[in-house]
């Protein structure tokens, strides 16, 4: 039987067109139903959200707090207000809604009260527990893949970033469409009931497949051309800019490469690499701005990136930039560290560059990086009382020289602190590294013929 096209389809059918026929665009608008029960406005008002978090009962206070901000700080790039925060410490989460039933009345209560338009939560939510959270709360949920997803859409900027999104959310999609068919659940069966409805459910799951399919294609013809010029660049060292999200890679692109790379204190800001020729002491290389790791990135999102990662696979040599003011910068060190175990360059020779020391502050006040809170919704966050005392700088560069057996280096690349000091050290690495690779070639070649922009 031929397909029908969407424009003849039942007039009474609730499915989101876009969800299917279009999935471009916000992501968040993926699983927006437009029957009675579960109707979402699209107003020029900001929206509002709600944020839910729900760790073991064994993690810590501030480990919880420093999570949510981290959500929140999504929230905020994604342009929605967080205004509240719930937090439920679980052995393990509810299978139907992920939060215990007292739990989810007090959400839907504030909810209402409070007409917040979106319930965002810190962790996967599966099929079935987006749909329950839907009934029972009666606005959009997201969980953090989707958030992350719709930043992403938001940012892509080129066909190969755009299309590397465009799968990632054909991908959340296909498990999920069932729950775009609400209208289905109050069929009873019978003749001409299920079977008109399975059909079309099966008719979308074909078109999800078959554009994943094509993507993928795409994809691969990206790839094919990306390496077509990494061959090109053969003989020259390359470099790339490594680390969590908005760590100031951008910034630091920009101060070596001479050049005018788009920053902004936004998570993702950077999702294209972006190439550049940069000369340092006699020493030519090509310089990587990649996009930023984050605590929990998707899987999906790590496989559609394959070829922009690609960069740091084959890069000669790695700059793992830190945020030395952020409190929670070793467990970020760590989240990068594990990222690159999982696409393959954990033994690529890397240099740990330490920035923002103009930002880093030795007392920490654990609530001075809380983001879009409300006063009197303070008993959620569960603070330490007492200010943190940190190690100096100082202090910290010989613990880390001494733990990696290898130079380390602290500056500010917004007030250009210690950047010749940094110049240095790449340029020396780079020439140990060229002479390793290729003996007996004379010492580095000419970059003229090579683009000083891809």
């Amino acid at each position: 039987m031929a397909n029908r096209p969407a424009s003849k389809r039942r007039q009474n059918s609730t499915r989101h067109p876009g969800a299917v026929d279009s999935v471009k665009g916000r992501a968040g608008r993926i699983l927006a139903k437009g029957n009675k029960d579960a109707t979402y406005e699209t107003s020029l008002e900001q929206e509002t959200a709600v944020l839910v978090a729900v760790p073991d009962k064994r993690q810590d206070d501030a480990l919880t707090t420093e999570y949510l901000d981290e959500l929140a700080f999504l929230t905020e790039t994604a342009g929605t207000v967080p205004t509240k925060r719930f937090i439920q410490k679980l052995e393990k989460p509810d299978l139907r809604t992920f939060v215990g039933s007292g739990k989810l009345e007090e959400i839907r209560a504030y909810v209402q009260h409070h007409g917040s338009s979106v319930v965002i939560f810190d962790d996967d939510l599966s099929p079935s527990q987006l749909r329950n959270l839907e009934a029972e709360l009666k606005v959009k949920i997201l969980d953090r893949t989707l958030l992350i997803l719709d930043i992403f859409a938001s940012r892509a900027k080129t066909a190969t970033s755009r299309t590397q999104v465009e799968l990632a959310q054909y991908q959340y999609l296909l498990p999920r469409l069932t729950g775009l068919w609400s209208h289905l659940d109050k069929q009873r069966g019978g003749v001409g009931m299920r079977g008109p409805g399975e059909r079309e459910i099966e008719t979308d799951r074909r078109v999800v497949r078959d554009r994943i399919s094509l993507l993928k294609d795409q994809l691969q013809e990206f790839d094919k051309q990306s390496q077509t010029q990494r061959k090109a660049r053969t003989g020259i060292l390359r470099v790339a800019l490594v680390g969590y999200t908005n760590v100031g890679k951008s910034t630091l692109m920009n101060l070596l490469a001479r050049t005018d790379v788009f920053a902004e204190n936004k998570l993702f800001a950077t999702l294209d690499s972006t190439v550049r020729k940069v000369v340092l002491d006699n020493v030519p290389f090509l310089l990587s701005d990649t996009v930023g790791f984050i605590r929990k990135l998707p899987t999906r999102l790590i496989e559609s990136f394959k070829s922009t990662l690609d960069e740091i696979r084959e890069a000669d040599l790695l700059l793992h930039v830190v945020d030395i003011s952020h409190p929670m910068f070793e467990e970020h060190i760590q989240v990068v560290n594990d990222t690159l175990k999982d696409i393959g360059a954990a033994e690529k020779p890397t240099l740990l560059v330490f920035n923002k020391i103009d930002q880093y502050q030795t007392d920490v006040d654990p609530a001075a990086h809380l983001h879009a809170v409300e006063p009197d919704h303070a008993e959620d966050l569960h603070h330490a009382d007492d200010v943190q005392q940190r190690p100096t700088l100082e202090q910290l560069q010989a613990s880390y020289m001494a733990r990696l057996h290898d130079p380390v280096i602290f500056i500010s690349a917004q007030e250009r602190q210690n950047i010749d000091e940094l110049r240095s050290m790449i340029s020396r690495r780079l020439r140990a590294i060229y002479e390793q690779q290729y003996p007996g070639h004379p010492p580095f070649p000419d970059l003229s013929a090579y683009s000083a922009e891809e």
